[in-house]
Order: C-alpha cells, then sequence, then structure tokens
C-alpha cells in the first residue's frame, strides 16, 4: 500500500499538504482538490484495518450514508474512494475551534446552550435519515469564528443499523458513552441525546460527570452512579438547566428525552424561564357531601309540613332559573388565545396547556423554515368563543389546531452535467436549490457547459440548499511568445515550450541569416495548446566575392569588378614607380572579401608624378 503523507496525491486529485489529526479510526489530512481549487480534510481509514475486508465494506457503505447528510450543522462530504485497498472520504475543511478549546476556555451557560442547541440540531437531522453518531464529544464539533457549530464524523459509527460495532463490543469515548453502550447493548438515537448531554454538563461546569483512573472505572460509573447537579459545580447554571441536563443523563434510556425535538423543546425553555423546573402534579381530593337533615317539628301536622316543603322549593327552583338565565346572558364567553406561532411544537403544546388549551389536529406542510416550527392556529391568536352549552352555563377553551412546518424537504439533485450554465441553474431552480457557480478550465467540456456539481446528481438533500456547479472555460489558452529578433532555434524552443507547434518559412532578406523576421499570430494572441504559430526565416542575401585586381591595368580591373557584379570606383594616387603608372596599387574592400551585389568597390590606380606624362596607349580615360 502507498503510504499517505505531505506532498502525495491521493486518488489523482487530493494533493496532500499536512495531517490535522488522528482518530481510532482514521487519519485526518488537509489536502488540496487539484480539480476545484479548494481544500479539504481527507480523511483514511488507518493501515491496520485495511486487511480486514470486511471493516473495509463496512467503512465504505457507511461513508456513503454519511454523504447523504447535507446539513449546515453537520460537515459536508464531498466524494469517497479507494486508495490501494483502503477507503477515503474527502470531507469540508473547517476552519475554527474545537468545542472541547472552547470548554477549557470557559463558556457563559447562554453560550453553552446556543452551542449544544446547534449539535441538537445536527443530531435531528441524522436521526431522522437513519444515522447515529456514537462517539459524540467536544472534541468532534468544530465551532467556527460566527459561531455556528458543525459536528463531524457523522456516518462513520453507525448508518441505519451498525455493521461496524457488533453487539456486546465497545468503541467510542468512555467519558461520553451511554449506559447501554458501555454495557455493549443495542445503540439508538437515544443514546447520542445521552452523549449530548455529557457535552452540555462539561459546557456548564468544565468538567465531565464522571472521572476515573481507567476507561473502564468511568463506563462503571456510567452505569451505576448518578452525577452530581451540575448547579453544585458551577452555581450560575439555573434550577431548569439543571433539570434539562438530569434528564438527558437518566440511566434508563425511557426516562431520557425520546428525540432531539424534545431536548431541543426543554433547552429553549429552561433559557426563557432559568427558574422553571418540572413540578408535580398535585392531586385534590373532592369534598365530602354535605348531609342535610330534617328536623321533625312534633307540634306540625304532616300536611302543614308538605305544604310548607312544597312552597320553598318552588322559590328556590325560580330563584335558581332566574340566577342561572342571568349567568347565561351576561357571561363573557371569549378566551384569549396566545400567540404560539413561530415556536418549536413541544413548546407551543406547552404554552397552550399551560393556558388551558387543548391541541387539536397538527397538518404539517413544507415550508421554507424550521421543521416542527409552528405556521399557524386555528383558531388564531387573539380572543375566541368558549366551547358552550346549556345556555352557555357550561363552557371550556376551544382545542386549537396547529399548522406545522415540515421543513424545506428533500429532493433529489438534477444532473447538470453537459447542460448550458443557464439551463443547470433553471433546472435546479425548479428542483428547489440554489444554484452557485464556479469556473475551471477543461480541454473536454465546451466553454459554457457544465463540468460537474457538488453533491453530484442523484443526491437527496434539503430543499433550499446549494449545489454547485463548475461551468467549463474551454481549454486554457497560453500567449504565443515574442519571435521576431530571435534565432531560428530560440523561436522554436520558446514555442514548444508554450505546448504550440512551431511552422517555421524561409525568406531572403537583408536580415541576417536564421534570424526570424516575421511571426503569426502576433505575440500576446491567446492560443489552445497544440495549435500551430508560423515563423518566416531570413536566408540572407547572396554575397559577392571581391576579385583582386591590383597589379592590373585600370581597365582591366574596373572590367573584372564589373563582372563579379559590384561598381568601381577609381581613385588616382601618384607615384614614383613607372611600373604602377595605370595599373590599380590598392583597393578596397580588399580581395576576397564578400560584398553585397552592387556594392561599391574603390580602386587606386597610380599616377605619375610628372604633370606632363601623358597616359599609357590604350589605357582608359
Amino acid at each position: 500500500m502507498t503510504e499517505v503523507g505531505e506532498g502525495s496525491v491521493v486518488d489523482g486529485r487530493y494533493r496532500v499538504l499536512r495531517r490535522l489529526g488522528s482518530g481510532g479510526m482514521a487519519d485526518v489530512w488537509l489536502a488540496e482538490d487539484t480539480h476545484l481549487q479548494r481544500q479539504v480534510a481527507l480523511k483514511v481509514l488507518h493501515r491496520r484495518y485495511v486487511q480486514d475486508r470486511e471493516f473495509v465494506e463496512r467503512f465504505r457503505r457507511e461513508a456513503e450514508a454519511a454523504a447523504g447528510l447535507q446539513h449546515p450543522n453537520i460537515v459536508a462530504v464531498f466524494d469517497r474512494g479507494d486508495i490501494d485497498g483502503t477507503y477515503y472520504i474527502a470531507m469540508q475543511y473547517l476552519e475554527g475551534h474545537s468545542l472541547k478549546e472552547l470548554i477549557d476556555a470557559g463558556l457563559r451557560p447562554e453560550q453553552a446552550a446556543m452551542l449544544i442547541r446547534q449539535v441538537l440540531e445536527a443530531a435531528r437531522f441524522a436521526h431522522r435519515h437513519g444515522v447515529v453518531h456514537r462517539d459524540l464529544k467536544p472534541q468532534n464539533v468544530i465551532v467556527d469564528p460566527e459561531g455556528k457549530a458543525v459536528v463531524t464524523d457523522f456516518g462513520i459509527a453507525r448508518a441505519g443499523v451498525s455493521e461496524i460495532t457488533q453487539t456486546g463490543s465497545v468503541m467510542g469515548t468512555p467519558h461520553y458513552l451511554s449506559p447501554e453502550q458501555a454495557q455493549g447493548e443495542d445503540v439508538t438515537a437515544v443514546s447520542d441525546l445521552y452523549s449530548i448531554g455529557v457535552i452540555l454538563y462539561e459546557a456548564l461546569t468544565r468538567r465531565v460527570p464522571f472521572e476515573g483512573e481507567s476507561a473502564i472505572a468511568v463506563a462503571m460509573k456510567q452505569v451505576s452512579q448518578p452525577p452530581q447537579r451540575p448547579s453544585s459545580l458551577a452555581p450560575e447554571v439555573s434550577p431548569a438547566l439543571d433539570a434539562v441536563v438530569m434528564r438527558a443523563l437518566e440511566k434508563d434510556p425511557g426516562l431520557r428525552f425520546q428525540s432531539a425535538d424534545a431536548f431541543i423543546a426543554a433547552l429553549d425553555a429552561a433559557i426563557a424561564d432559568p427558574t422553571a423546573t418540572s413540578g408535580s402534579t398535585t392531586a385534590f381530593a373532592p369534598l365530602p357531601p354535605v348531609v342535610a337533615t330534617a328536623e321533625e317539628d312534633a307540634q306540625e301536622t304532616e300536611e302543614e309540613r308538605r305544604r310548607r316543603w312544597w312552597r320553598w322549593a318552588l322559590a328556590a327552583l325560580a330563584l335558581l332559573l332566574i340566577a342561572l338565565l342571568a349567568f347565561g346572558l351576561t357571561r363573557d364567553t371569549t378566551t384569549e388565545v396566545p400567540d404560539v406561532t413561530g415556536n418549536q411544537l413541544d413548546t407551543a403544546i406547552t404554552l397552550l396547556k399551560e393556558d388551558g388549551f387543548g391541541v387539536g389536529d397538527v397538518e404539517r406542510v413544507e415550508r421554507e423554515v424550521p421543521a416542527n416550527t409552528v405556521l399557524e392556529t386555528s383558531p388564531p391568536s387573539g380572543d375566541a368563543a368558549l366551547d358552550c352549552a346549556f345556555w352557555r352555563f357550561f363552557c371550556s377553551k376551544p382545542d386549537v389546531s396547529l399548522t406545522v412546518s415540515a421543513g424545506p424537504g428533500t429532493a433529489k439533485v438534477p444532473s447538470t452535467s453537459g447542460l448550458s450554465r443557464e439551463d443547470a441553474e433553471a433546472k435546479l431552480k425548479e428542483a428547489g436549490f440554489d444554484p452557485q457557480v464556479e469556473q475551471a478550465y477543461s480541454k473536454n467540456v465546451e466553454t459554457g457547459s457544465v463540468i460537474n456539481s457538488s453533491p453530484p446528481g442523484g443526491t437527496t438533500l434539503t430543499r433550499g440548499s446549494a449545489v454547485s456547479i463548475v461551468v467549463s472555460r474551454g481549454q486554457k489558452l497560453v500567449k504565443v511568445p515574442v519571435l521576431v529578433g530571435v534565432q531560428r532555434s530560440v523561436a522554436v524552443q520558446r514555442i514548444r515550450g508554450r505546448g504550440l507547434v512551431p511552422l517555421v518559412s524561409e525568406e531572403e532578406s537583408s536580415v541576417p541569416s536564421g534570424e526570424v523576421i516575421s511571426q503569426s499570430p502576433d505575440a500576446g494572441s491567446e492560443l489552445g495548446p497544440g495549435s500551430s504559430v508560423s515563423i518566416v526565416v531570413s536566408e540572407g542575401k547572396e554575397q559577392a566575392k571581391v576579385p583582386n585586381v591590383i597589379g592590373k591595368l585600370r581597365r582591366e580591373g574596373v572590367e573584372e569588378l564589373r563582372a563579379a557584379g559590384l561598381e568601381p570606383t577609381v581613385e588616382e594616387r601618384e607615384t614614383d614607380v613607372q611600373s604602377q603608372v595605370g595599373r590599380v596599387i590598392d583597393q578596397f574592400p580588399p580581395p576576397g572579401s564578400e560584398a553585397e551585389p552592387g556594392a561599391a568597390v574603390t580602386v587606386v590606380v597610380g599616377k605619375a608624378m610628372s604633370a606632363a606624362a601623358e597616359p599609357e596607349a590604350g589605357e582608359e580615360e
């Protein structure tokens, strides 16, 4: 197996820059995606697991499940693949601090609650997609400079029904394990919520609930010992937060929060009213009935007693009917329905029940707001009529029906490869996604067409999520270098060095032989790799060789120079040597040199010293 290290390239695409960290199952490296020019976190399965083919196969399948988790609080998975028998995952590279570092630095209770709420949002999304984390801890949560918490390592421990950790084995960090996980029992989403409860405990108190000298000792305490209340270690923790933490850390999974939604609702309520605690219901016994006994008047006759009883009974009945009628006609039969829109469903139900309202039907509709957010109530908030019967004597508050967001919903990302940019953007918008455009060079995809998308087509994604499409800029063009004025060999080398093809022709010119006198296209033009560049190289001009005419008669010398294609110029010089008179005694350029055709050649002819001397017979004047 090829060793992954700094400078190595994984799968022909990811250039490894440096190690970010190492966990129990994999190493994490910072790498550059050379295709999309972005940095990614590259997780590579540890070498010791490579020989376990079953483990590698489970890792691969569970990573595929994790790739479908597209949520702002869950690290994005861009790619996965095989390298030399093991498996890697390319994920979003996150800049910031781990939640563990922030806890060690100290967090206020409201800060801790805000960050843990985001972890719960991530867990809720994962659980709804059948993924249980199994190893939630503050080291696996990255908080960026804007305060957004992102959970990492989703899908590695368990996707759907876990196959990596078989029944009876224990994986995870002991301080954050649920009791059932510590005992090797089946792990569910409620186990993740226990781990989040431990993180909340640590964020509030800067210590975990249970410490021990060994992992086994910690796990034993998780199973058997109750934790201290956070407020006993950090007095600033409110009673409401105390109650939320202690419920999250119940040993019995059935007594904990049964969903991330319930945990979030309780956490929101604790922040909204720090003094509230979950009280008990007081039972009130009914009052004993009043038993009336009639005193017999021995002096009254039976008939008088009967008449008097009927008179009183009829009078009491009349008064009662008048009172009931007046009460019914004058009673205010309206009530004020509280405004619970914008709240989470659990919180809204709690608020309605606290005001004496029942909850009717709950209708879920897809909207571009977080799931379980209350959108409308029926009757709406404000004054509403009581449900009354028997002349409005018996009235009760009506049930309130709720319309709740089911979230934006999910859809499959449509395939956009090969489409034009405009068609791809329209297709993504029609499917409910937010297209983001990047550009890259491509020698295979024509300019303006989509090369690929991230996430790729077919991925199930929350509507409204961003989908990046990479649009081709065509081939990467190169500039034609300056070639005029350089020698042929240098020009050819420059052309080939740019990935272009030289086409050379020659032409007679006054420019020195071998020098480029023109090029096409001009310097600075942009061409695609493999394009041709034409250059014209000077052949120079044919040179005439200067003949030796020294010692020849003037006429002979002039004729020979003209025959050589040169233009003779005659100068005379006095000489006292009689044999030199009328003959060429010097020339320039010298004999044997080369000159351009038609160039002037100066010859010096001897002249007698005496002014009366006559030219030699037959000599040219």
